[in-house]
């Protein structure tokens, strides 16, 4: 099959925004609820958030949910709901099993609309920060394992790159999904309040802009019940880096059409991703 023959020519997308809860089958059943709304407003592609399926208290909570990539409760879980919705769903992130002991990688999985694992990445760019919130420190190599290998995928609606939440700050690493043939990306996260009032917008957007694509922000929002505060104010953006729909802070779905004729006029009229000298 060619690949303008593969292509959609739009795209109905749906962004899910949660609290999610140190309560795995809390969450499970939130995801369900959302997914389900977003499909019956017409989405055929959902995103979730970064750590839909659990918000822990503590590393070991995280360790003790971690799933053998492809084997699982929550990967089966995931599996049947795109099943059964006939939705790709873009899992944002979920604790998968590494060769390190008592570390896991943050691994984004995809799911075609007959419940197919179609991909999985996991999260290259890791947390470690100092900010001056409740928290004040993050530290995700203490318990995860970060990945190296960015991921394309190949979708009826077009090529998807993949991303999670701290990979929004490294631009080199949306250049590369570029260079792969993405035409729209997927930012599943859980951006603090502090950071996500400062840069959240302004990264999503950028993005968008300087790859000419399609961007899809999952985050959590609120207050969570591990004591952390996360941004929320999901988007999704065009190819000019108009915000085509976005959330406040509550539960909720973000919905917009992908148009084809708009990515390729985007990068038809406004050719810079042609004009790269390095």
């Amino acid at each position: 099959m060619s690949r303008n023959a593969m292509m959609k020519k739009e795209l109905t997308v749906a962004a899910v925004q949660m609290t999610s809860s140190d309560q795995l089958a809390d969450n499970l059943t939130a995801v369900e609820y959302w997914v389900n709304q977003a499909v019956s407003e017409g989405a055929k592609l959902v995103v979730l958030p970064e750590n839909f399926a659990l918000m822990a208290k503590h590393s070991g909570q995280l360790l003790s949910i971690a799933e053998t990539l492809g084997e699982g409760a929550i990967q089966s879980f995931l599996s049947e709901l795109s099943k059964k919705t006939a939705c790709w769903i873009v899992a944002g992130s979920l604790p998968i099993s590494s060769p390190v002991q008592d570390k896991v990688y943050a691994t984004c999985l995809v799911y075609n609309a007959k419940g197919e694992r179609q991909a999985y990445y996991h999260k290259m760019h890791l947390f470690d920060v100092d900010i001056a919130d409740g928290k004040k420190r993050y530290r995700e190599s203490e318990t995860f394992l970060a990945g190296d290998c960015p991921v394309v995928v190949n979708t009826p609606f077009g090529k998807m790159g993949l991303s999670i939440c701290y990979d929004l700050r490294f631009p080199e690493l949306y250049r590369e999904l570029l260079r792969q043939g993405a035409e729209f990306m997927v930012a599943p996260s859980a951006f603090t309040e502090l950071t996500g009032q400062a840069h959240w917008s302004l990264l999503c957007r950028a993005r968008a802009v300087e790859n000419s694509c399609y961007m899809i922000a999952a985050n959590q929002g609120g207050q969570h019940n591990n004591g952390r505060s996360t941004f929320g104010h999901s988007m999704i953006v065009g190819p000019w880096g108009d915000v085509l729909s976005s959330l406040d802070i509550d539960n909720g779905i973000a919905l917009a059409t992908f148009k084809k004729s708009e990515l390729n006029k985007v990068r038809t009229s406004l050719p810079a991703i042609q004009h790269r000298r390095l």
